[in-house]
């Protein structure tokens, strides 16, 4: 009696206190679950075009434990799949819930594996993200893995934007594994990833693209970037930086990989992704020499009609640091020094400034912290330390060498200098809509006020707009146009290496910009001067693209 008392009191407990739990273990060892993959969101330019979408693949699945003809499944596999006898065997042969033998296999192919009815191969369907236009933007959209989910560029920033959620198929087995047919499988369909909708315009994307290849090929340069952007609101037109690469097999390098090991192709592969304008610092040269001009104004150590000298050098405590033009610029106003893009003038105002107000600046300006562009690795600003910064470096810093920044840090602190005085934070999202182009939100980001007066960003704007009309940018120059610029040419360290970065960042209209564009070019033969080879570059896309935006003077 007290043993039939213990049993009952057992079973008790294992089928009414336990039963969820047992329930659940039963429904685990019966059940069997393959996902169904949801559609990426796509990613649309400013005017609706596509540049990134989806393709319809399978993935291919074998369950060993249905499989009634092995040799057969075998074969197939071999002829259908392109895999080897081994490898086909391999997959058959493991005992596992479900083998993965492929994945992005085209729809025709699954279709046809699927017309085998072969038991216990499963054609599952899969999508594959397809970029129409190859190589367009390619450092900027990025692309995705094998499992579709995103690497590099926007397709990783706004992850959980395009990804969807994945479905189900529920299937029934017997104790051995074996689908039960009769009862059929549940489904719980997937939901597709959302729209990511961009400020890029793929025309003016295309244009840029095309400049930067142009230059790149003309000068034999290493590389050449080029960033349009709303000076006013931080909306991205346009983002090159070539050599670009295919999208669509973005594993395949634009080298010759013969000689290669994998660590070398691998490396090889993470240079080519990079985009140069966000992930790389450089010296800005003299395009900087706009924050010295701005920060010298907002602190009243230089104005407009202020005179200077030029012999062709200053000397600053033991060292003598040459101007451009050696034999110097003579007498000329502060405006002319600007013009003239001279040396020792934007020395004599960074020493008017002092180590602790310039720093101050580089602060109020946000030349310390990241801009915050949504793209993914964007470098900081490589500045002395406050207390390491003497005369010397002081007076280099100020004319833009002994430093870094990046070109998007440049682009955007500049854009704070001419708009007003609003730091804007730059960017390509815009809006997130679903499949049927319903607003699920609008991006929005971060500004600050009050970087300069207006009466200082009118200053900086008249005179870059003299730097264009009668001084060292004359080439970006356009007749009927009023453009503001500045042109720059650093050499890269080590100095004997004879290597030099040439840059030209414009805006137009001068008195209220709307476009600010800049081009870098990276390692030119030949003639490397900025004003010369980077400035007509900014000339000839404003040129083209202005008539485009509708935007006039």
């Amino acid at each position: 009696m007290l043993m039939l008392l213990g049993l009952m009191g057992r079973m008790v407990y294992l089928m009414v206190i336990r039963s969820d739990y047992y329930a659940k273990k039963a429904e685990q060892l019966h059940e069997r679950e393959r996902d169904i993959k949801a559609a990426r969101g796509r990613i649309l330019d400013s005017k609706g075009e596509v540049l990134a979408d989806n393709r319809a693949v399978c993935t291919i699945s074998v369950i060993h434990s249905q499989i009634k003809e092995p040799q057969k499944v075998i074969r197939m596999l071999e002829k259908e799949l392109g895999l080897s006898y081994e490898t086909a065997k391999k997959r058959v042969e493991t005992v596992s819930a479900i083998e993965r033998v492929k994945t992005n296999v085209e729809k025709s192919v699954g279709d046809k594996i699927r017309s085998y009815g072969l038991s216990g191969v499963k054609v599952d369907e899969d999508f594959k993200r397809d970029y129409p236009y190859e190589e367009l933007a390619s450092k900027v959209l990025g692309f995705t893995g094998g499992d579709n989910q995103g690497i590099i560029g926007l397709e990783v920033m706004y992850e959980d934007v395009l990804q969807g959620i994945n479905g189900k198929i529920l299937t029934t087995t017997d104790a051995r594994g074996v689908e039960l047919s009769e009862l059929g499988e549940h489904r719980t369909e997937p939901v597709p990833g959302y729209d990511l909708h961009l400020s890029l315009d793929k025309n003016i994307q295309m244009y840029a693209q095309q400049a930067a290849e142009k230059v790149m090929e003309e000068k034999q340069a290493e590389a050449v970037s080029i960033l349009l952007m709303n000076p006013q609101n931080g909306e991205i037109y346009a983002n090159a930086n070539v050599p670009e690469f295919n999208l669509n097999e973005p594993f395949t390098l634009n080298t010759d990989t013969s000689q290669m090991t994998e660590k070398e192709k691998q490396d090889a592969c993470n240079q080519m992704w990079r985009n140069r304008t966000i992930n790389d610092t450089y010296e800005p040269g003299s395009t900087f020499k706009i924050i010295t001009m701005a920060a010298g104004l907002s602190q009243g150590v230089v104005s407009r009609e202020d005179r200077f000298s030029c012999p062709g050098f200053r000397v600053v405590e033991d060292r003598r640091i040459h101007c451009h033009k050696r034999t110097g610029h003579g007498a000329e106003s502060f405006v002319e020094g600007a013009m003239n893009s001279c040396n020792p003038v934007f020395i004599e105002v960074g020493l008017r400034l002092g180590v602790d107000n310039y720093y101050r600046y580089f602060q109020q300006f946000g030349l310390l912290e990241k801009t915050g562009i949504d793209l993914p690795g964007e470098a900081g600003t490589i500045m002395h330390k406050k207390e390491n910064i003497g005369e010397v470096e002081l007076a280099t810093i100020s004319f833009g060498q002994s430093f870094q920044i990046t070109p998007i840090q440049l682009a955007t602190t500049v854009s704070s200098l001419i708009n007003g005085g609003r730091r804007i934070t730059p960017h390509f999202g815009v809006k997130v809509t679903d499949r049927e182009g319903n607003l699920v939100k609008t991006l929005k980001y971060e500004e600050k006020t009050g970087i300069v007066t207006a009466q200082v960003s009118q200053e900086v704007r008249y005179i870059l707009e003299k730097v264009v009309s009668e001084g060292s940018g004359k080439n970006a120059a356009i007749e009927g146009r009023t453009i503001g610029g500045k042109t720059a040419t650093s050499q890269t360290l080590p100095r004997s290496a004879n290597r030099y970065i040439s840059s030209f960042l414009g805006f137009t209209p001068a008195d209220n910009p709307q476009v600010l564009g800049i081009c870098v070019i990276h390692n030119p033969q030949g003639i490397y001067y900025g004003g010369t080879i980077a400035a007509p570059v900014i000339k000839d896309i404003f040129l083209n693209i202005l008539p485009y935006m509708g935007i006039e003077g």
